[in-house]
């Protein structure tokens, strides 16, 4: 139980650092899912199964996917 706890903690940790490192917005968001999702592992790893569904209801299914459409529709054409 304690691996298991680590290798999710890692992962989570990991995801914030590449949330905040990462220089485009959609890669971004993504990584704020993972952390998310992360969040909820832990949770169920406290076994509050009701906060775990409601982390990803809420956050990964409604917060992150109003700041990708958000992000991808206002963004103009962009040059790369």
């Amino acid at each position: 139980m304690e691996i298991v706890f680590i290798v999710i903690s890692i992962l989570t940790v990991l995801s914030s650092i590449m949330m905040i490192r990462s220089k485009k917005l959609v890669h971004s968001a993504l990584y704020l899912a993972g952390a998310f999702i992360g969040t909820a592992g832990l949770f169920m790893l406290l076994e509050a199964e009701f906060l775990a569904w409601v982390q990803i209801l809420v956050y990964v299914g409604a917060v992150v996917t109003l700041i990708l459409f958000t992000i991808m529709l206002t963004r103009k054409g962009e040059e790369e």
